[in-house]
């Protein structure tokens, strides 16, 4: 881990060096960001990645706080790779579930969202979508947690994903997939298997809406309140 090495050298080049008040308080400081770590590391075998994801930031932002300070100089160590991260869905209408969604998938690697055709949609949902393919697929690709947007296959819902080749798929809370049937398959199409990751939290916005079927909800309620107004003067 790149955080581990960094953290390493970081505590051997202060325990080296004579002792003095700021050295002390600076000791304290990667204690502090060691002990974030141990909790990433007891959260990530637990598979609770959200939390694991957390305690690393935490940890990585003490020191990077000490780098801006200028106390210290930190070399991160890079992977020669980058991972791949899929994220795929309608995003009829991007919300901040959408967005804490994409923001956790940034963490683990380079997105690739994977836009779900307006065909397939009316097939799923029953309805065609508020926003057609290339404007959503527009929207997405001005996300900055968003490397890449891929149009969904209209017939094979898993042929962009193999194509892209991902190290993780990261679902969210109502996507209706079972993970391991998805590494399973995935790994029998490609040779490559994948982490596929639940992203659990619906993250409540706006008065307690969770999602789009809730933004139309109010949508058609306020349109209604409007024209009752409307009617009424």
């Amino acid at each position: 881990m790149g955080f581990r090495q960094a953290l390493s050298e970081l505590k051997q080049a202060v325990n080296s060096a004579p002792r003095t008040i700021t050295d002390k308080g600076l000791a304290n400081l990667l204690e502090n960001a060691e002990a974030y770590l141990r909790d990433a590391e007891y959260y990530l075998n637990k598979g609770d990645y959200v939390d694991s994801l957390i305690s690393i930031s935490y940890a990585e932002g003490l020191l990077d706080s000490l780098r801006h300070a200028g106390l210290v100089d930190i070399k991160w160590p890079r992977p020669l790779e980058e991972k791949k991260v899929v994220v795929a869905g309608t995003f009829d209408i991007v919300h901040p579930g959408h967005i804490e969604l994409l923001r956790f998938a940034s963490q683990l690697g380079k997105v690739y969202v994977i836009v779900a055709r307006d065909e397939n949609v009316i097939k799923d949902k029953g309805r065609p979508p508020i926003l057609d393919e290339a404007s959503r697929a527009l929207v997405l690709s001005s996300l900055k947690y968003v490397y890449e947007v891929v149009m969904g296959d209209e017939k094979d819902y898993l042929k962009p994903l193999e194509l892209i080749g991902p190290d993780y798929v990261v679902l969210g809370p109502d996507q209706p997939m079972d993970e391991r049937w998805l590494e399973d398959e995935l790994e029998r199409r490609t040779g490559k298997r994948p982490q596929v990751i639940r992203f659990k939290e619906k993250v409540p916005f706006a008065g307690g809406m969770r999602g789009v079927r809730d933004l139309i909800k109010k949508a058609c309620l306020n349109s209604l309140k409007e024209n009752q107004s409307s009617g009424a003067t």
